[in-house]
């Protein structure tokens, strides 16, 4: 009886060790790091689905280091962020900046000015997607320091 708890113990330990592991595997790879034009720090994204005539939302998802990132922008169709690792920062032009999570789901309606990207101290990865039949991303200003290290 002791031998078959010893090996149920074993087994046990191999299939929690291996699915500890394969949860640190990404599910989509890195994708190309973005030139610096619209954000500040080492961004990555990968599009995964390019809008066309049946659907008209591009899919992607995007790879933060700490201290990264976006400038100010628009997106004219809106824009839902799905947060999959680490810890970010969302904010809406005339409103508090939000700490975002693993798990959370930021829904930024049509024309709202925002920006988001990764905390000092976590890189941040989301997918993101929108519709592109109300047009392409305007992009605004840099986030200042203090923006970006700010409270509200």
């Amino acid at each position: 009886m002791i031998r078959k708890a010893f090996y149920f113990s074993i087994l046990l330990f191999a299939v929690f060790s291996n699915t500890a592991a394969a949860q640190d595997v990404p599910i989509f790879p890195k994708g190309e790091k973005s030139p610096n034009v619209h954000h500040v720090g080492n961004v990555w994204l990968t599009e995964l689905n390019s809008a066309d005539s049946v659907f008209s939302y591009g899919t992607s998802v995007a790879i933060f280091d700490p201290g990264a990132r976006l400038d100010w922008h628009i997106h004219p169709g809106g824009q839902i962020l799905i947060i999959t690792e680490g810890v970010g920062y969302y904010q809406e032009k005339g409103k508090l900046k939000q700490t975002v999570r693993k798990g959370e789901v930021i829904k930024c309606l049509p024309g709202v000015e925002h920006w988001h990207g990764a905390t000092p101290e976590s890189g941040v990865t989301y997918i993101a997607t929108s519709p592109s039949q109300r047009g392409k991303t305007v992009w605004s200003h840099k986030v200042s320091d203090e923006e970006y290290g700010s409270k509200k």
